[in-house]
């Protein structure tokens, strides 16, 4: 998975945290209130994130809809695995990761590996 550019990066912040569809003119706004860009811009980097399946669209009057195909967390954890997939030797790779976690956050993939195992054993 390729990682998402700046403003690919953007555009799916502002729809993942709003966790709703939004129009390009709404994203456009939002946007501006920190910098400017132009509509077309946004609307066309938006149709290339749909053309390569981050986003759902559905028609509202005259104007598009878009919607995130996955989540913020999906994406994280494809991110992840392609670091993992750049390394020769994943184990060792993994307790690289682990050693930079904070204790929060090596209870929350115990859970998870826990979680997962209850599923397998299912």
């Amino acid at each position: 998975m390729r990682r998402l550019g700046d403003l690919e990066a953007e555009i799916m912040d502002r729809l993942w945290t709003w966790n709703r569809p939004a129009t390009v003119r709404e994203v456009v706004d939002d946007i501006n209130e920190t910098r400017p860009l132009a509509y077309t811009t946004v609307m066309t980097v938006t149709n290339i994130l749909y053309t390569k399946g981050w986003l759902l669209r559905t028609k509202q009057g005259r104007a598009w809809l878009y919607e995130p195909v996955r989540s913020r967390e999906a994406y994280a954890a494809a991110l992840m695995e392609d670091g993992l997939g750049a390394s020769r030797d994943r184990s060792t790779a993994l307790v690289h990761f682990v050693e930079n976690m904070s204790e929060d956050e090596v209870a929350a993939l115990r859970q998870a590996l826990r979680n997962v195992g209850r599923q397998a054993n299912a």
